[in-house]
């Protein structure tokens, strides 16, 4: 993570604090549930690094059972992030091994005792992850699971008809204020999920299915760093939902997953 100390100098240099930390979608949310006691498996790849030694050793000592394929021609995942002064996060990232999930990285007998499929938009949105993302939501709708997919970018959304599409069948969709937008502006969400938990930033969180619209407030803080709010929202939303409380409870333990974030500098617990 960079945090310039003013306005970035192109060409030039511009004094910044950097920090190395654990963090993607995936593992940020397994580390989010596995704080809230949840039994969470993350299954992924990484490659035959140092970087992935450590995040090996940093999920299974957060709680989070691995199953991380080591893929020996592609490097572990990297993303550089920077932070302005707002709190907000700008992000470049190499999904390297990432980007070569398998449809069989995610093995039949772990889906024989699962109760619910979490898939990172990332994965879909990767032409080369693609196919195992649609063939893991497939699997775990064939098991019986209840799924849930959050978009995690705008910016790589190149046709949203197409994006539904792929969710098709989903139970609950989970995007932030800019997918929901993008998503909904020519098309219903709910012809395609379930329900749609979205995240709005500092005006709160809100359930929509067929039934109507449940909305809660954000607290109040002072955002530091915004990296990984939304994977920590899904994270709280996602325990309270499968352990069978209402759509209002399970939003506001979102929230406070994701305050608990932006509080602080970092993604995962034991950093913010």
């Amino acid at each position: 993570m960079v945090s310039p100390n003013g306005d970035v100098v192109h060409g030039g240099d511009t004094r910044a604090q950097i920090r190395v930390t654990m963090g993607g979608a995936g593992a940020n949310t397994a580390t989010w549930l596995a704080s809230q006691g949840t039994d969470v498996v993350l299954v992924s790849r990484i490659g035959d690094d140092m970087a992935g030694r450590q995040v090996r050793e940093n999920l299974k000592a957060a709680g989070v059972r691995c199953e991380l394929a080591i893929d020996p021609s592609a490097p572990t995942c990297c993303v550089v992030i920077m932070v302005d002064k707002s709190g907000q996060r700008t992000m470049l990232p190499d999904h390297g091994a990432g980007a070569w999930l398998r449809p069989d990285d995610l093995r039949p007998e772990l889906l024989k005792t699962a109760k619910h499929l979490h898939l990172s938009g990332y994965v879909l949105l990767d032409p080369a992850s693609r196919a195992a993302g649609l063939a893991m939501l497939a699997a775990a709708r064939e098991h019986g699971l209840t799924t849930s997919v959050d978009p995690q970018s705008t910016a790589l959304i190149d046709d949203p008809g197409t994006f539904l599409d792929w969710i098709k069948g989903v139970d609950l969709l989970l995007p932030n204020e800019d997918e929901i937008a993008l998503l909904a502006a020519r098309h219903d969400p709910l012809d395609y999920v379930g329900a749609v938990a979205a995240t709005a930033g500092a005006a709160g969180a809100s359930w929509t299915d067929r039934t109507g619209t449940v909305s809660v407030a954000a607290e109040q803080v002072s955002c530091v760093d915004s990296t990984g709010a939304g994977d920590a929202f899904d994270a709280g939303l996602l325990t309270a939902w499968l352990a069978g409380e209402p759509h209002e409870a399970a939003l506001r333990a979102g929230v406070m997953a994701a305050t608990k974030v932006i509080a602080g500098v970092g993604a995962v617990p034991g950093q913010v």
